[in-house]
């Protein structure tokens, strides 16, 4: 089957105020505007999503939030609505990320909230799963990611999930320097694929896209790219410079 089409994905995390972010983002438009084969989003801080969405329109580059609530709206100080993400110019939304599971208490139940509030109104789900380095040292990788992905697509049906993008995100392996090998990371991979098949079907397995996260860099991101089941890449920490970040759409070192 051939490849499905990869996505490159940018977690700005809590850095840039918004003249750094719309600089990096006009500058990263313009050493990726002649990219066709690849999909990129980034994900600024909230508070640089519109004029970033502004800095990169016409061009290839996507913008996505970083979290959301899964409320229309309400009395829930300090929380994002889709319709705030959407209105701000976002087409995707990251969701559970390991760093919200383990500073501000997601937990699978709100990750299936937020996939579901998304989903409901447009935006591109990028759910994280990940287990830590004591579940993977205790071999509870495949048992610790059959319950996050499980829980948090709970009482989906298949015609919900197909824009869904899964990110498998070694906790152990973000902003650490370490990084899952290429043949761990090949066998999540097909883990994830597997389940999807088992509980969605063929046809949403072998279209998902499923991207690595953790201390990806441009020195091995085409080693990861050559595995079969891995289909992009969301990146941390190499995103924030835009030369850096446009070698790793590039898959160039």
């Amino acid at each position: 089957m051939e490849k499905r089409r990869p996505l490159i994905a940018g977690n700005w995390k809590m850095y840039k105020t918004n003249d750094k972010a719309v600089e990096t983002a006009g500058k990263l438009s313009g050493l990726v505007s002649d990219i066709a084969d690849v999909d990129i989003m980034i994900a600024p801080p909230f508070t640089a999503l519109a004029p970033v969405s502004e800095a990169v329109k016409g061009g290839p580059i996507k913008v996505g939030g970083q979290d959301l609530f899964w409320k229309e709206e309400g009395a829930f100080t300090g929380e994002v609505s889709t319709a705030m993400l959407l209105s701000a110019g976002c087409q995707y939304v990251i969701i559970g990320h390991s760093e919200r599971r383990q500073y501000f208490g997601e937990s699978d139940k709100t990750v299936n909230k937020k996939i579901r509030a998304a989903i409901d109104t447009g935006l591109i789900p990028v759910m994280c799963v990940g287990e830590s380095e004591k579940e993977r040292d205790g071999k509870e990788t495949f048992s610790v990611l059959d319950k996050q992905v499980g829980n948090g697509l709970k009482d989906f049906l298949l015609d919900d999930l197909d824009n869904l993008v899964i990110a498998y995100e070694p906790v152990w392996a973000i902003g650490t320097g370490k990084t899952a090998t290429t043949e761990q990371a090949q066998e999540v991979h097909l883990f994830l694929r597997s389940f999807i098949e088992k509980n969605f079907g063929n046809v949403l397995a072998q279209s998902i896209r499923i991207l690595y996260g953790g201390s990806v860099k441009p020195d091995n991101i085409l080693e990861l790219m050559n595995m079969p089941d891995i289909d992009g890449a969301l990146v941390g920490g190499a995103s924030l410079e835009a030369e850096t970040f446009a070698k790793i759409v590039r898959f160039q070192k």
